[in-house]
């Protein structure tokens, strides 16, 4: 079986690693062709990407495409059948807008700012 939709994603973040965690669960269990990629142990050289940038929201590659933030859930929400409602919800024109403002300007930020504060503290 291809992998057709590898996610990745900061598995140092609690918030993130839990909710990862239940959508591997859920694909391995299910044989889904999703590979998830913890960002901290790749080499972000195929995504093009670098650490910080990769730590600051989620992303999603699919057929050569790599999405972000809340086009990325959206993404990995409909490579998985339990979730695909939520994906047709959260595209609705206008709601697809609010979500987008609110994972970029409340979510993402809080959670990128304790990763930040994880990682000084694990510095020094």
């Amino acid at each position: 079986m291809t992998t057709e939709t590898h996610v990745l994603y900061n598995a140092r973040c609690p918030v993130c690693r839990a909710e990862i965690d239940r959508y591997r669960g859920y694909a391995e269990a299910r044989g889904l062709p999703i590979a998830f990629h913890d960002l901290n142990t790749r080499d972000l050289a195929d995504w093009g990407i670098g650490a910080d940038a990769a730590a600051k929201r989620l992303h999603v590659r699919q057929g050569g495409r790599i999405l972000s933030g809340v086009d990325a859930f959206i993404a990995l929400w409909r490579a998985l059948p339990r979730y695909r409602r939520i994906a047709r919800i959260v595209s609705l024109p206008g709601l697809r807008q609010a979500a987008h403002l609110v994972y970029e300007r409340l979510l993402a930020p809080r959670l990128y700012a304790r990763h930040l504060a994880r990682e000084g503290r694990a510095a020094s």
